[in-house]
């Protein structure tokens, strides 16, 4: 980490406010679930392609099978997450939608544990605790236990797994490529499968309101280009728990912006569980980071004895 020209946890952080957008676009656009997903990745692709075509090109050579399957697997995984959970925001509100959506340390620690043999401390699993306590807070009043509110969760749940399987494939070969590569596979993967899906379900892909194409740029730009991007270029640093926890802010982004923009009422709960969720999250980063500056000092007296023993 000591050769990051850019702190990866303030780059989090930016990720972080730019997805919080999402769901407010989605929610205002007034296309099909599929097609929202569909044109958002398509120009995500088309604004990458000049940057791609240019200096990433020869790369392609250089990845292997196990790569290419994983980076597929990723990108049909990150469809059908956008699918997901754009339709729960037509059954649930933003709040709740959004909560568990970003429930995904609780997928995570167990992926990560599991295919990666990753550890983690008893202060990062009480801190993890604490933040999806406050993630359950935050949408208390609109959990609905019938009806399509319900149906709307259980989108948003099955949406989460989907992210959380995307970021674990994304660890193994974000350690290999490049971001723009990687990226670049991975939506245009999304893409195709996207349009498959829309072709299947018979959605329209024209004609739709001058305004309908602004939220779609704005979702290329904002949550895509600036969040879920940041969030594949921070892979190569940090591991998907850590992303993961950083993901729990994002209700709160997200219920602050549908207050402003929506009109959505925040309730009392929302705010004890933002600020709860805010406490969590923070420890838990704090203890990553004093992890990896302790396994960082090991890693440089490490070189340094080496250096003297080979000058001895």
């Amino acid at each position: 980490m000591s050769d990051i020209k850019i702190n990866p946890y303030v780059a989090l952080a930016i990720g972080v406010l730019s997805v919080s957008t999402s769901a407010i676009l989605v929610k205002v656009s007034s296309a099909p679930s599929g097609v929202i997903a569909f044109y958002r990745l398509l120009f995500t692709v088309l604004f990458m392609l000049p940057i791609f075509l240019i200096k990433y090109v020869p790369e392609l050579r250089l990845i292997t099978r196990r790569d290419w399957l994983f980076s597929i697997i990723a990108g049909v995984f990150l469809a059908f997450h956008f699918i997901l959970w754009f339709e729960s925001l037509n059954y649930t509100s933003v709040a709740s939608s959004t909560v568990l959506v970003t429930l995904q340390p609780l997928f995570a620690f167990v992926g990560t544990y599991f295919f990666f043999k990753e550890k983690f401390s008893l202060k990062a699993i009480i801190s993890s605790v604490i933040a999806v306590l406050g993630s359950v807070v935050i949408s208390w009043g609109d959990f609905k236990i019938s009806g399509s509110a319900l149906f709307g969760d259980i989108l948003a749940l099955i949406a989460c797994a989907l992210i959380t399987a995307n970021l674990l494939f994304g660890q193994d070969v974000r350690k290999r490529l490049s971001l723009v590569t990687y990226t670049f596979i991975v939506y245009s993967i999304s893409t195709i499968t996207l349009f498959i899906y829309v072709i299947i379900k018979q959605e329209p892909l024209l004609p739709y309101p001058t305004s309908d194409w602004v939220y779609f740029i704005l979702l290329a730009l904002f949550p895509t280009l600036m969040g879920h991007t940041i969030f594949n270029w921070s892979l190569k640093w940090l591991s998907t728990s850590t992303i993961s926890m950083a993901i729990l802010f994002e209700p709160v982004g997200a219920a602050l912006l549908a207050y402003y923009l929506l009109q959505e009422s925040v309730s009392w709960s929302q705010i004890i569980g933002g600020c709860i969720i805010i406490i969590g999250v923070s420890l838990f980063l704090l203890d990553e980071r004093r992890l990896n500056l302790r396994e960082l000092k090991k890693k440089t007296s490490l070189n340094s004895t080496l250096k003297e023993n080979v000058r001895n």
